[in-house]
């Protein structure tokens, strides 16, 4: 007879599999097609980006941060994802991370906080996808923050977000 373990871990295995295949394949709700977005908010606490077009909420995204989360960017190299009011600055369609759009990060009160601590604020801070050729990874990149202060999202989002979004788009990132 079979030790109980072993005949927990045959079951229990192709569930698990399973599982996280349906989690991968099942699709997500594509935004409108030919939406546009004219404002972007980041709940970083719920890893979530939340994007709108007149007061109206069109999708919510989820996320994956820098790999300090909590606490708002206080200068280059902290790992921590910024906190405030920006705008999308730029839009990069050949990133080293599929897609970007670039945020407005440091401001002005950014780089005088930074100063403060007799530190660079940094930049360089995007909304982007995944590593060029991780693209399998897919969903799962939301399981852990890994940037390096920036907001991701999956490739297919970030084609959503590139389309829908243009330069001079307010983002407001809250903790």
């Amino acid at each position: 007879m079979a030790h109980p373990l072993k005949i927990i871990f045959r079951i229990f295995t192709p569930v698990l599999i399973l599982g996280l295949a349906i989690y991968q394949f099942l699709p997500e709700s594509p935004l409108p097609k030919n939406a546009q977005i004219d404002s972007l908010v980041v709940f970083k606490s719920k890893r979530q980006l939340l994007a709108f077009y007149e007061g109206q909420l069109l999708k919510t995204y989820s996320i994956a941060l820098g790999r300090q989360p909590i606490g708002a960017k206080e200068y280059e190299g902290d790992l921590k994802t910024p906190e405030g009011s920006y705008v999308i600055y730029d839009k990069n369609p050949h990133s080293d991370y599929h897609k970007n759009l670039g945020i407005s990060y440091p401001n002005a009160k950014d780089i005088a906080h930074a100063k403060r601590l007799h530190r660079s604020a940094g930049g360089q801070i995007k909304i982007h996808g995944l590593k060029n050729y991780m693209g399998l990874v897919g969903k799962f990149h939301r399981w852990f923050d890994w940037t390096l202060g920036c907001i991701a999202v999956q490739n297919a989002e970030i084609d959503e977000l590139y389309d829908a979004v243009t330069v001079g788009t307010p983002i407001v990132i809250y903790p």
